[in-house]
């Protein structure tokens, strides 16, 4: 499981990005990337440099959305970045060879790219009709899921597949060949993320045994 703190998802419903991040770790949440689209660069130093604090007592990894700056400051393990933002081959020149890099892809053509890329990690999505982020494609179902695992075997890279990811779904998508879903609004149902969080790490990993 891969939680998506997006800090204007978590303001809709009344949740710092910080306390949020927390709740999710406190439910077992492993992996959590940071995403401040509209914040400033001191309050989103200030919020990365708290979370990451929060993921090494819990023994989790933090990734940033797009901003290698923040995570070099706040020593976050990663950077995550989309197809409008720096290469992977610039954020590389910034975070060095040891940090996780993470990309987002939406078709066959960036897939590909994105397998000849310095990357730790392909993203695939939206898999789901989502309204949490513009991405300006359509959802691409399971079959994308499906031929970005396949393609990206050939580098062992691991697939993160995004977008309208919720509990009753989510074991789908790992059959159709994810490695990990990463999950943004379905952890706000009932305003219980440590509580969500909880159920997803269950289900998934009853699915897997």
């Amino acid at each position: 499981m891969y939680v998506i703190c997006d800090a204007d998802v978590c303001a809709a419903h009344g949740w710092r990005p910080d306390a949020f991040a927390a709740a999710c770790f406190d439910g077992g949440a492993q992996l959590l990337q940071l995403r401040m689209k509209t914040a400033s660069s001191r309050t989103f130093l200030d919020i990365a440099t708290a979370v990451v604090d929060q993921g090494r007592r819990a023994a989790a990894t933090v990734i940033i959305n797009d901003r290698a700056d923040i995570a070099m400051f706040a020593g976050a393990a990663g950077v995550h970045v989309g197809q409008e933002d720096l290469s992977p081959e610039a954020i590389r020149a910034v975070v060095g060879e040891a940090s996780v890099v993470g990309l987002s892809t939406h078709t066959i053509e960036q897939i590909d790219a994105a397998i000849a890329a310095p990357i730790s990690y392909l993203a695939v999505g939206p898999v789901f009709g989502t309204a949490t982020k513009h991405t300006g494609y359509q959802a691409v179902g399971l079959a994308l899921v499906r031929e970005a695992a396949n393609r990206a075997a050939r580098r062992k890279l691991p697939v993160v597949a995004i977008g309208g990811i919720t509990l009753e779904n989510a074991v789908s998508v790992i059959d159709a060949g994810a490695d990990s879903v990463a999950v943004i609004s379905d952890l706000l149902v009932a305003n219980d993320p440590a509580m969500r969080t909880r159920a997803f790490v269950e289900r998934l990993a009853s699915a897997s045994r």
